[in-house]
């Protein structure tokens, strides 16, 4: 069973703090199953965007997993916001986090993809 998405956002949120990422909840999204976004704002105009990755044929797998939306490389961030907008059209229910590093830091490797 997956974790609600209220429940995984509030402890991503307290790990990204420890580790002094700051980290916002820009957009609000369903509690329990809402899809979590995550974009990170290199402060420079550019940012990084990652969203659910394709679902694994493992049954077994439980833990949500990222992929970037729109390739491995920095857009500039309206490229990234308008990304976002046309997803909370199809799909009211998502979530999106901010998170500001220069470095480009998220704290998701152990769940990054490569879809």
């Amino acid at each position: 069973m997956r974790l609600r998405s209220g429940i995984w956002i509030q402890a991503y949120i307290w790990k990204c703090s420890s580790h002094g990422l700051p980290v916002t909840v820009a957009r609000r999204g369903d509690d329990v199953a809402g899809a979590i976004y995550i974009k990170v704002n290199l402060l420079d105009g550019n940012v990084r965007l990652y969203g659910p990755a394709l679902p694994s044929l493992d049954s077994e797998q439980t833990d949500r997993r990222w992929s970037p939306c729109l390739g491995p490389d920095a857009v500039a961030e309206p490229e990234a916001d308008a990304y976002l907008s046309r997803q909370a059209e199809f799909d009211g229910d998502i979530w999106v986090l901010e998170v500001e590093d220069r470095h480009g830091r998220h704290l998701l490797d152990e769940w990054l993809t490569g879809n």
